[in-house]
């Protein structure tokens, strides 16, 4: 599993942990909430009206007929009052009283119930007995939503219970605000839900885009390609790539030493053991004419040791190199007109035909000495590959960002064998002309030009004969 899909998953884990509970609770105990606000009023009114009722018994004016008349107004009054979303358009507070037996004497709601023995209920019973009377009971059996809200205070005359005053509420108010509460916490609870897995989202993508980064960067230096070392923050992360370059660092410096010695080594042994030689015969009396062809192979071989010198100082350089030390605006058909010119005595000698085939408004971005030797080399291969009177063919083209600059020729190809070694450094086919080996570092050289240009270099063989060198290299945007 990668790192972001863990990181999104605890993330959505920690939210369902942390915030579940608590919406779960309270979707659970708002109908107690709700309850709880209802009751506290009912318990005020009930100790008012039992204290107004018990003055009127204390001196003997106590008349239930005036509590009668006066509940009958106000359950007919006509009103409409707007409670937030809710519309209140009746009163629904009951009142009963009871003497201090438990018989009803007063029933605002229903008034056939007077003198019924109400001292088993529970708000009744409690506060006959000097305690904190309260009850919820269903109106009706099979409707859960009937319960109504009971709440009772004692009637006190001369310090004694005289009765029961009890204050009742339906309960149909609270489950309409339950109606609407309950989905709006629903809502909310999705809504948050849904924040959760777009934070969590980014966060896992702000987290891990440095690693990805980091983990491209490696891969294209396993790949052989020049990546510029990618934007890193300052985190751990940023610790780990500054690390990672170190450590690339010296394990490429230590590899292309040992690179750079064992095929340096290798390659100039060859000119060196024919120089001893023919230095060697030079001591010995040998006819004029073979005096003159050994000196000329010792200039010979010496010209080759100071070619691969040169090329690998050369290379070794441009290896080193991350960026572009130097660019700017080129035209390809003025690089690639200049780099012909230098070729043309080449190509005179072996009566060579040039067909070039450039769009003149093409423009890159790069070091012009660098990509005039990249293309120099890619053409001198051609010249030098082709047989006499043949014909090499040059073409520049663009293909979406890209610009393709091919050179063909019709010589012998590249053997099966040489096909995966075209690019490494001393490898060298034979020219057909001469039967020796160039140094071996011009392709080596093209590529990493290439790379350096964020472009490539390719050879491959043509369906008829010859070689076709492909150079892709980025159009400069607008």
């Amino acid at each position: 599993m990668k790192l972001g899909v863990k990181i999104f998953i605890c993330s959505l884990l920690i939210f369902v942990v942390c915030f579940y509970p608590p919406i779960n609770w309270i979707l659970d105990n708002l109908r107690i909430r709700y309850l709880e606000g209802v009751e506290d009023p009912l318990v005020d009114q009930a100790n008012i009206l039992a204290s107004i009722v018990g003055q009127e018994m204390e001196s003997g004016t106590f008349n239930s007929e005036i509590y009668d008349n006066a509940f009958k107004k106000v359950y007919a009054r006509n009103f409409s009052a707007r409670i937030y979303n809710l519309l209140k358009k009746e009163v629904d507070i009951r009142v009963y009283i009871t003497d201090n037996t438990g018989k009803v004497i007063f029933n605002s709601f229903f008034s056939d119930e007077l003198g019924k023995d109400y001292s088993n209920w529970r708000d009744v019973y409690k506060t006959l007995g000097g305690e904190y009377g309260a009850r919820s009971t269903l109106e009706n059996e099979d409707d859960s939503t009937s319960s109504v809200l009971y709440v009772a205070a004692p009637i006190m005359v001369k310090d004694k219970i005289a009765g029961v005053l009890t204050v009742a509420k339906p309960t149909t108010n609270i489950n309409n605000f339950l109606r609407r509460a309950k989905p709006r916490i629903l809502g909310i609870g999705v809504v948050s839900l849904l924040a959760a897995i777009l934070l969590a989202y980014l966060v896992s993508i702000w987290i891990t885009r440095p690693i990805i980064r980091l983990t491209n960067y490696a891969n294209d230096i396993g790949a052989g390609k020049r990546p510029a070392f990618p934007k890193l923050d300052k985190s751990e992360v940023g610790e780990l790539g500054n690390a990672f370059i170190k450590m690339q660092e010296a394990l490429e410096g230590k590899k292309y030493v040992e690179q750079y010695i064992q095929n340096l080594t290798h390659e100039i042994k060859g000119p060196l053991s024919g120089i001893r030689g023919a230095a060697e015969l030079l001591e010995e009396d040998i006819p004029p004419h073979k005096r003159v062809q050994f000196l000329a192979n010792i200039r010979f071989e010496t010209n080759r040791i100071q070619g691969i010198v040169d090329q690998m100082l050369e290379l070794s350089v441009l290896e080193n190199l991350k960026n572009l030390q130097k660019s700017e605006i080129l035209s390809i058909h003025s690089l690639v007109k200049t780099v012909l010119e230098s070729k043309k005595a080449s190509i005179s000698i072996k009566q060579l035909g040039l067909i070039v085939k450039i769009k003149e408004d093409i423009f890159i971005r790069g070091d012009s000495f660098l990509l005039h030797q990249t293309i120099s080399n890619l053409i001198q291969n051609a010249v030098d590959f082709s047989p006499k009177h043949e014909q090499i063919e040059l073409t520049v083209r663009t293909e979406e960002d890209n610009v393709i600059f091919e050179v063909a020729d019709n010589g012998p190809g590249i053997p099966d064998y040489a096909v995966d070694k075209i690019f490494d450094k001393f490898f060298s086919l034979q020219r057909p002309d001469t039967g020796k080996k160039s140094t071996g570092l011009g392709l080596n050289f093209a590529r990493q030009v290439a790379l350096l240009h964020n472009g490539d270099v390719f050879l491959e063989n043509r369906s008829s004969k010859g070689v076709v060198a492909t150079l892709v290299l980025p159009v400069k945007g607008d």
